[in-house]
């Protein structure tokens, strides 16, 4: 069977549910990541399900930390591991640009960006920012979020001094008045803040991509039942901690080490776990935010970024998987 058959949403589940026994346990490893942007992968972590699941079929789990989207799509496109976790329109930036990656789970729709000041900056409004220093994290839904914003306010990249750093270097530096914003991502953003009393300089949840499980292509068409697998203790991550929530931040407070207040604004607040089912609505999401990549020459000229969209996102495999879209409430 060709791998672009197994990739078809109905016929790959049905592959994962046939495969042999043998052909799981013939994985020795499966590698996967851990991200404090996704707090699910924190719960699923913590309590060992899909460790207990693949128990049997004589498949150990490496778990391997995540710092922003840019890692989690660096370590697919290495072979680094097999499943990872980053925002969606970093998603498709990292397919466009030829990672060979598929999203098959949404683990959440957080709004986890924004562009935050320090709390006695005089600056008022994105405008501002002409001539000023703005860390973000290049390859990530913050970075995205940086661009689209400047381009909403026609402020043009050029007349900004956008400092790349890793997540946290930037809270540092924006609290340490080593540049005049920061493009943030949670828990940092939320730690910032409630411990810095920096605030929103502009915020969009529309700017926010989704959280996406993507699986590298390669991976998902020889394992099809071993990703089933971490669907289904995805799911049960996702039915507990829509359950206990409370508990769920008590658990990215101490992966992050930021305080349980930290945790449940971003827990409680800011993230939906309501559709994790890959479908139209994130499609349609992707393909309204993707010309961002074309404008900012973020891709190659001529990429048909429908047709990235359509390569990424898988709507079919998990639908068998998932049970009916849980409501939040």
């Amino acid at each position: 069977m060709k791998r672009r058959e197994l990739l078809k949403g109905a016929g790959a589940l049905a592959l994962a549910s046939t495969v042999p026994a043998a052909r799981a346990a013939g994985l020795e490893e499966l590698r996967l990541d851990y991200a404090y942007y996704s707090p699910l992968s924190l719960v699923l972590k913590r309590f060992g399900w899909l460790e207990d699941a693949l128990k049997a079929d004589g498949t150990k789990v490496k778990w391997v930390f995540s710092a922003g989207s840019n890692r989690a799509l660096e370590y697919l496109g290495g072979n680094s591991i097999d499943l990872g976790s980053s925002a969606g329109l970093a998603a498709l930036l990292a397919k466009a640009n030829g990672n060979p990656i598929r999203t098959v789970y949404v683990g959440s729709r957080p709004e986890w960006t924004g562009l935050l000041v320090a709390k006695d900056s005089p600056i008022k409004t994105v405008a501002e920012l002409r001539g000023k220093k703005v860390a973000a994290t290049k390859g990530t839904d913050p970075y995205l979020f940086l661009l689209r914003s400047l381009r909403e306010f026609k402020l043009p990249k050029g007349e900004v001094e956008i400092v790349h750093l890793q997540h946290p270097d930037g809270r540092a530096a924006l609290e340490q008045g080593k540049v005049d914003a920061w493009a943030g991502l949670d828990p940092h953003m939320a730690a910032s803040e409630l411990d810095a009393g920096s605030r929103f300089l502009y915020r969009n949840v529309g700017y926010n991509t989704y959280n996406f499980l993507s699986a590298r292509e390669a991976f998902l068409a020889e394992h099809p039942a071993v990703v089933g697998k971490v669907i289904t203790a995805y799911e049960k991550a996702r039915a507990w901690t829509l359950a206990h929530l409370d508990e769920a931040a008590r658990i990215l407070a101490e992966e992050a080490r930021v305080s349980v207040p930290v945790a449940l604004l971003q827990v409680k607040l800011r993230t939906d776990f309501s559709n994790p089912l890959p479908s139209a609505e994130h499609v349609n999401a992707l393909r309204a935010a993707a010309p961002i990549l074309r404008e900012e020459a973020l891709v190659k000229p001529g990429t048909d970024l429908d047709k990235t969209v359509a390569a990424l996102i898988d709507t079919g495999f998990a639908k068998p998987l998932i049970a009916a879209p849980a409501k939040v409430g």
